[in-house]
């Protein structure tokens, strides 16, 4: 039996994030159109080296992307509304106003860009497409082709990567003013399919990788066990290709019986985080079909314990005898990994450094197991190497740390429970903080100029002393309050200048946790992040805002300045987590860390406190018979991180970039004070939620859009205050932007904020007359 050795996806970035460098400095100016390209070009003929000398036997392309791949597929199908057929779509114009928005004063042209939302449970950010009821559909992009036929040049074998025909419709929605579901208008869509198929096929492409995630969820059969069989009977028909359906990020559980069925040539498992289908698929997939194994996690960043994965990888071969071909392949795309350990030779620890394993030694870990296969004694330093560096971390007392379990586990009820019920702690808090109707605030950061980049890497290599850095952020904090206050801005923050990240923060802050030096991943666009490693247990050794906080708050002697904390369950999900104990555990222990500094921060006469949880959707499980456990201890730490404060100090939270109505329930046993929640571009879609589910605290639902660089007029925003005063009683709704500032420029964010608060300045009038 021929084993294959490839993997879903590559991280497209860059070792040093170089994509993320030329997008940007297209969007300013600084790049050309085909600069940008010829960049890229080279970025990927460098990604495909470097899998190719670890002795893949197969490349996937296609899986590259300037912005987002669900964009890409969309665009490539004119998935296009109307609003951006003003924009030149020749070039990448319409394409990244799709992604970001455009506002050119200059040619008249102001459109918001489309909807965004988590890719499943990840942190990655897909953009929506939106199907109109007229929506017609064609070929538009031969972007795969054209990737497919330079590995080609290269001399590799290559595999195009392409989002199917039924996820691309069911990860849609109906756009504005129309009625037709997505689905609905497969038969339409799948001709553009079967000519782009077609175009691969007369380019040689052999095998397609047809990327079918939303196998993942639960589906329901009698739609779309119909949808996916009209989907491939029709793209059998093109001649000469082979499809390897591939879905990813948990178990196809009750849809692998009938996409079992489907006329494809092979079926990939995520046997990371499916494993429990691997008996059905051994007994359900025709023997005349490959199944793709995925045998290394593509999501987290320890090593695989390669000896476990090849017990697997020999039970499949051996129950599939003389039948097709088994492939070694990661679990999903690397997309969500690192791009390479090698940069952290140095940085880490040489412990730590042997427990971890990112895209570049992931990849080398595919072809191990698979030269395992054939030769086991070719690859028998690797595997002895691998073997110990996995029993290291096993044994390694860094790990635990008895006081912080004994802690978790002496908790009781009361730990968990404020200390008076909301409307009792609502009319304390208006008593003492005096806020106006319809208070304006912000979610947190400001912008992070080249100013503040440039003083905080001059403070790294020393050429700025802690004293003068301090001083820098003192001033950069004292500026920003300053500016909130003159702009009428009701509870100011601090900005943030002293954080790079939201979770990296407070993970060099807490102990059980390592950085990286080039840990980046991409989260939406150009923007990427840096995930910390949780590897042991978790406390905090010192506070970690409350010195900021003071000097904040003594910047604004009459308006409250915010406590600025991330949640537990976004530290959680924004860091590359232990896999040696429950999730829930961890949270619990990061939740005391953040409880511990909530405390400290009210005692030093901090009074409105926010702790962000936007990634508490994020989290949820992808199948629904999993959602009752992780909410209760989702809710669980949330409560456990705020509830130890008294009835006068206001706790905030945050979520955005969601589908929140699945857990609207949820948000409202957090027990919050105030929520404020990203709206804007989901088409007021909160506003269900409400009507549906009710919520008696106070929120503040995001009136315009931090993602893109248009600035929203007056109108638009008072448009959008004006249908959610239909849904929240006036004395419980607040003014705010969808998320954190970081991203954007001061101008834009001078004339943003000046809007909104003109917005809620109008709105208290109206509301007096």
């Amino acid at each position: 039996m021929s084993i294959k050795s490839t993997i879903l996806g590559f991280p497209r970035m860059g070792s040093d994030r170089q994509l993320k460098k030329l997008v940007e400095g297209f969007w300013s100016g600084k790049v050309t159109e085909q600069e940008l390209a010829d960049g890229s070009k080279q970025l990927r003929a460098d990604h495909w080296a470097l899998q190719a000398s670890y002795g893949l036997t197969e490349l996937p392309v296609g899986d590259f992307s300037y912005y987002d791949h669900v964009l890409d597929a969309a665009f490539a199908a004119g998935i296009i509304p109307e609003r951006y057929q003003q924009v030149d779509n020749s070039g990448t114009q319409a394409y990244f106003a799709m992604g970001r928005g455009l506002q050119n004063k200059a040619i008249g042209i102001d459109v918001p860009s489309l909807e965004m939302k988590k890719w499943f449970d990840t942190n990655y950010h897909y953009m929506v497409p939106e199907v109109a009821d007229d929506q017609t559909f064609s070929l538009h992009s031969t972007k795969v082709v054209d990737e497919f036929k330079e590995a080609q040049a290269l001399g590799y074998t290559a595999r195009p990567v392409v989002l199917g025909p039924v996820s691309l419709l069911a990860l849609s929605k109906t756009a504005k003013g129309s009625s037709t579901k997505p689905l609905e208008h497969l038969a339409k869509l799948l001709p553009v399919y079967v000519e782009l198929f077609g175009l691969l096929a007369a380019a040689g492409a052999e095998w397609v990788q047809v990327d079918e995630p939303v196998l993942s969820l639960d589906l329901d059969a009698a739609v779309y066990q119909p949808a996916f069989a009209q989907a491939y009977t029709e793209l059998a028909q093109v001649a000469g290709l082979k499809y390897l359906l591939t879905s990813y990020f948990g178990r196809l559980g009750d849809n692998l019986s009938w996409a079992a069925a489907l006329p494809v040539h092979g079926i990939h498992l995520d046997l990371v985080r499916g494993s429990a289908d691997l008996d059905d698929a051994l007994e359900l997939i025709p023997t005349d079909k490959v199944i793709s194994a995925g045998l290394i996690n593509g999501r987290n960043i320890w090593k695989a314990n390669l000896d476990k994965q090849l017990a697997t990888l020999v039970k499949i071969i051996g129950a599939r005898q003389s039948a097709a071909p088994v492939w070694v392949n990661s679990s999903c795309s690397l997309l969500h990994s690192p791009h390479s350990l090698k940069p952290e030779a140095g940085h880490l620890d040489q412990e730590t450094l042997g427990w971890l394993s990112f895209a570049e030694e992931k990849v080398e870990e595919v072809a191990i197991l698979a030269a395992a296969i054939t030769d086991r004694d070719s690859v028998a330093e690797q595997l002895q190497r691998n073997a110990a560096n996995v029993l290291s971390r096993q044994q390694s007392e860094r790990i635990t740390r008895p006081a912080v379990q004994q802690r978790l586990a002496a908790l009781d009820e009361s730990s968990y429970t404020r200390q008076a019920a909301f409307n009792v702690r609502q009319a304390v808090q208006r008593e003492t903080l005096k806020l106006p109707l319809f208070p304006t605030t912000t979610i947190g950061s400001f912008p992070q100029t080249a100013e503040v980049r440039k003083a905080r890497a001059q403070f790294r290599k020393g050429a700025l002393s802690q004293e003068e850095y301090l001083q820098f952020l003192d001033a950069e904090t004292r500026k920003c309050i300053e500016w909130q206050d003159e702009a009428g801005l009701d509870v100011l923050v601090h900005g943030e200048f002293e954080r790079t990240d939201m979770v990296e923060f407070f993970g060099e802050h807490l102990e059980g946790f390592v950085f990286t030096k080039r840990g980046w991943v991409q989260s939406y666009g150009s923007r990427c992040v840096k995930p910390p490693v949780i590897f042991g247990d978790v406390s905090r050794p010192n506070a970690m805002t409350v010195d900021v906080a003071k000097f904040a708050q003594s910047c604004s002697p009459n308006k409250p300045v915010k406590g600025m904390l991330t949640g537990p369950v976004t530290i959680l999900q924004w860091s590359f987590v232990r896999d040696d104990q429950p999730r829930s555990q961890t949270a619990g222990q990061i939740a005391l860390a953040i409880r511990d500094e909530v405390v400290d921060l009210e005692a030093a006469g901090i009074r409105v406190i926010q702790v962000d949880e936007p990634a508490i959707r994020e989290g949820l499980p992808l199948r629904k018979a999993d959602y009752e456990a992780y909410l209760k201890w989702s809710v669980d730490v949330f409560r456990l991180a705020t509830t130890g404060v008294r009835n006068e100090t206001q706790i905030h939270t945050h979520f955005c970039y969601s589908d929140f109505n699945e857990i609207f329930t949820a948000i409202k046993s957090l027990d919050a004070d105030v929520i404020t929640i990203e709206n804007s571009k989901s088409d007021l879609k909160l506003l269900g939620a409400l009507e549906v589910h009710g919520y008696a605290a106070e929120i503040g639902p995001g009136l315009y859009d931090i993602h893109s660089p248009r600035v929203p007029s007056v109108e638009e925003m008072a448009a959008r205050f004006a249908a959610l005063q239909k849904y929240i009683p006036a004395e419980n709704l607040w003014a705010n932007p969808d998320c954190g500032l970081k991203t954007r420029g001061w101008p834009e964010v001078k004339e943003s904020l000046t809007n909104l608060v003109a917005v809620a300045v109008a709105a208290r009038k109206a509301h007096a007359a």
